[in-house]
């Protein structure tokens, strides 16, 4: 696992074609953003363990996180 450190509104590149953008820090919280095609499921690591049928199913595609315009 490559770790890296960011500041508030820094960013950092996956590939061509995803960006992952610290938003906001506050406290022990940080807010990401992230710009990727439509194609690429983003979802939350806790969103797949638990699937529509409880824990350890797959997730369904409705619980990815929506896109902002």
């Amino acid at each position: 696992m490559l770790v890296l450190s960011r500041k508030e509104s820094q960013r950092i590149r996956l590939g061509d074609s995803i960006v992952v953008s610290v938003v906001k820090i506050s406290g022990d919280k940080v807010r990401i953003g992230i710009e990727a095609p439509n194609d690429v499921l983003v979802l939350r690591d806790e969103l797949e363990a638990w699937g529509a049928d409880g824990p350890g199913q797959a997730a369904p595609e409705q619980h990815a996180l929506p896109r902002s315009a």
